[in-house]
């Protein structure tokens, strides 16, 4: 189940990166489960990861190897290799050794990322076994492919493509991106991989990419839940014949905008394949008194079963709306100046009911598909936009059923 139609874009080849995929059967035999991405040398690789405090051995490995000039990125699906001790890192290790072995390079040039079950041992025999299918796989074309070999409960393959043109001429982003439960970002989502043929250095690629997920994938929520595994990665393979992009030149901004973009974009996918999901729902906090705050009420609104669950049911109890606002630790609210809006139906205004809402102009905006709530807190000019999605029955059987 997924809200609205999400076709996969034709994304075309940019020169530099290959993407190969393969069945190693980590939990499953039906579709690739393995990806290989090679990076030509001379370009340069930024990255973003989770904060969990048990973050899993892939990212604690890729931390440390993304300031070695990397050239391969290994991911797996159907294990996420966290909560497994000095034999997870030993298995997150071992796999970019084998991966040097087979492409002829260094461990230390590998990034590993892993996403499924936690606190099941990586099955390394079988990654091993399928790397050299991989290997061979790699091509230009196939990033359709890369999408679904990573993903674990998504419904769909979520990507996006975008051309910048610069001085006339074309500067390429690809992103794909999975997830779908366990997504309350606190750096990026589950996983993404954005490549792009600019010419930019690392340390001005990885500021772009840190800024783009602040305003784009943490800015998402499904459950609340932030995942041991997240990891945004933005390879910019500098291949194109757009001069080399600085901090100073006109161009610069065009291409953080761009990369931008395909964050929310791909952000904004993942929201809606959240598990279970039936509904889009976009909080729109404005007239707060600074950025933090208008994020902090609108993921209390989000993060709420009460609200999430109505919004399932199409159900317009505005007042578990007005509770989470309430209770979104606001100092010195000044409840008449409040309102709230679902779309364009007022429903609170001077400190309660809106005197001109009725019943059925609140069911005839739940009964859509794609809801917007507006906060206008009535204190500041910040504006901040938070993405989520229903709680369904769906939500509780997925979670329930997770590793049977």
């Amino acid at each position: 189940m997924a809200v609205g139609r999400n076709p996969f874009p034709n994304m075309p080849p940019i020169n530099g990166i290959q993407l190969g995929t393969t069945n190693a059967g980590i939990k499953q035999t039906v579709r690739d489960d393995l990806l290989l991405f090679e990076m030509a040398a001379g370009g340069a690789c930024a990255a973003v990861f989770t904060r969990n405090a048990f973050c899993a051995a892939p990212v604690v490995v890729a931390k440390d190897n993304l300031g070695h000039q990397p050239r391969w990125l290994l991911i797996n699906s159907g294990n996420a290799n966290a909560g497994t001790g000095k034999q997870g890192m030993d298995d997150a290790l071992a796999s970019c050794a084998e991966v040097a072995q087979v492409v002829g390079g260094q461990a230390k040039q590998v990034l590993p990322f892993s996403t499924g079950v936690i606190g099941q041992k990586l099955p390394l025999e079988k990654m091993v076994k399928a790397l050299p299918a991989a290997y061979r796989q790699l091509s230009a074309d196939n990033w359709d492919k890369a999408a679904k070999a990573i993903m674990t409960t998504d419904t769909f393959p979520k990507g996006v493509t975008l051309t910048v043109e610069i001085d006339g001429q074309a500067i390429t982003i690809n992103g794909i991106a999975k997830g779908a439960g366990m997504i309350q970002p606190d750096m990026a989502t589950m996983l993404a991989f954005i490549g792009t043929d600019a010419k930019i250095a690392q340390p001005l690629l990885q500021a772009i990419l840190s800024k783009a997920v602040e305003q784009s994938f943490n800015l998402i929520t499904v459950d609340g839940d932030t995942s041991t595994n997240d990891a945004c990665v933005l390879m910019a393979i500098g291949l194109s014949s757009v001069p080399e992009i600085t901090e100073n030149n006109e161009h610069y901004q065009a291409f953080a905008n761009a990369v931008l973009t395909v964050c929310k974009k791909l952000a904004e996918l993942i929201v809606r394949d959240g598990e279970g999901a039936t509904k889009l729902m976009r909080i729109v906090v404005e007239q707060a008194q600074s950025d933090a705050e208008a994020v902090r009420v609108g993921k209390t609104i989000a993060h709420s079963p009460l609200v999430k669950t109505a919004f399932f049911a199409s159900d317009p109890n505005w007042g578990r709306v007005l509770a989470a606002v309430g209770r979104a630790g606001v100092e010195n609210m000044v409840l008449e100046d409040v309102q709230i809006f679902l779309d364009e139906v007022c429903i609170v205004r001077n400190g309660g009911v809106a005197n001109d809402y009725t019943e059925a102009a609140g069911q005839n905006v739940m009964n859509q598909e794609e809801i917007t709530i507006t906060v206008k807190l009535g204190r500041g000019n910040c504006k901040q936009e938070v993405l989520t999605c229903d709680f369904s029955y769906d939500y509780v059987k997925i979670n329930a059923e997770y590793r049977t």
